[in-house]
């Protein structure tokens, strides 16, 4: 087997107003990859080195996550794609496709929503947007997405979670995933150190704590749909998503350019769950993304 040979680099810069961190990796055409929660950017381990034989790979940790800063405000979705723009522009980069999961598909849809002339085409990864769960909240989605209520209480999820991240954490991981062990070992304890860093579990509750400004975003331009191509692929074992909500109609009101694609034997975490089969559908979607 040919030995993988692309080099993923570390970088941080300021822009809009923080510090952020994101993996570089290739050359070529943009493709920008925007992950979720529990995660970090490490989530995209299975996909830089393939997608970057192709593409330039921009990687970001979103603001609250990983090694970028938590601020104790700027979490409304609007503001973290504005992160994302100014990051874009601090590197010069124009136009891009679009790959968010989970926290990071709110993100991206959100900055295509806002800054469609940036964005030539859209991936989103196991995503129910936020305005069509709250619109749709009753005591079966209440009881799958109880972590959306429990991280919006101040103060006491930090003090609970504080010391026992690792436990926080193996529950979302064995819980979502299709196969309970998928993550495990070294990439757990990856997960693991960095929400163990000062700020990160309150960074994670900030992202979600700004449900109401977000859900008010989504309900202004609720009408306009997604102009570019987008693929929306998600698991289709995963209670929460796919076997709650009829993914294929969801997105088709979002979006009028739409490919969907589920995903068999696999739960909330396609890109780590189901690498060979994510990493296929993403080369064969950017395959006619040629730059700005």
């Amino acid at each position: 087997m040919e030995k993988d040979t692309i080099a993923i680099t570390h970088h941080t810069l300021r822009a809009n107003g923080i510090r952020q961190h994101y993996l570089d990796a290739g050359s070529g055409p943009v493709v920008v990859l925007l992950h979720g929660f529990p995660e970090t950017s490490f989530a995209w381990r299975y996909q830089i080195p393939v997608l970057a034989r192709h593409f330039r790979i921009i990687a970001p940790d979103l603001r609250g996550y990983g090694e970028t800063d938590k601020p104790s405000s700027g979490y409304d979705k609007r503001n973290m794609a504005m992160d994302i723009i100014s990051l874009l522009d601090e590197l010069g980069i124009g136009k891009v496709a679009l790959v968010g999961h989970d926290r990071g598909a709110r993100v991206a849809t959100r900055l295509t929503k806002d800054h469609p002339q940036r964005v030539d085409r859209l991936v989103v990864m196991d995503n129910v947007p936020t305005r069509v769960v709250a619109q749709n909240m009753n005591p079966q989605t209440a009881r799958a997405y109880w972590f959306f209520l429990f991280h919006l209480v101040a103060d006491l999820p930090e003090t609970l979670i504080a010391g026992k991240e690792d436990v926080w954490l193996h529950h979302f991981f064995a819980d979502w995933c299709y196969n309970p062990h998928t993550i495990e070992g070294a990439d757990f304890d990856t997960y693991v150190k960095a929400y163990r860093r000062p700020g990160a579990v309150r960074g994670a509750m900030s992202d979600y704590r700004a449900n109401a400004e977000d859900v008010a975003q989504d309900l202004s331009d609720a009408d306009i749909k997604i102009a570019c191509p987008t693929m929306a692929l998600w698991g289709e074992d995963f209670y929460a998503v796919g076997g709650m909500f009829d993914m294929k109609t969801v997105w088709e009101s979002m979006a009028t350019n739409l490919r969907a694609e589920p995903i068999s034997h696999c739960g909330h975490l396609p890109q780590e769950e189901q690498p060979e089969k994510v990493n296929a559908l993403l080369l064969d979607f950017l395959g006619g993304w040629t730059g700005s």
